[in-house]
């Protein structure tokens, strides 16, 4: 019994298949963001770090009774 055959890396046995076409579009590139824009994304962030979500109402009936 050769020392081969208890190293053979079973995912390489075979070889990998080719690259999805999707993977490798060239499409245009996004338009970098105008300073007031970047302003204006900045702001909507520290506003929305800074406000609490309103929470859902909850129901005034336990589950069971619902329906």
């Amino acid at each position: 019994m050769s020392s081969t055959d208890h190293d053979v890396d079973h995912a390489l046995a075979y070889p990998e298949p080719p690259a999805s076409p999707l993977w490798h579009r060239h499409s245009a590139q996004a338009r970098p963001l105008t300073p007031a824009q970047q302003r204006r994304n900045r702001e909507l962030l520290d506003i929305a770090q800074r406000t609490t979500r309103p929470r859902s109402p909850r129901p005034t009936k336990p589950l069971a009774e619902a329906s």
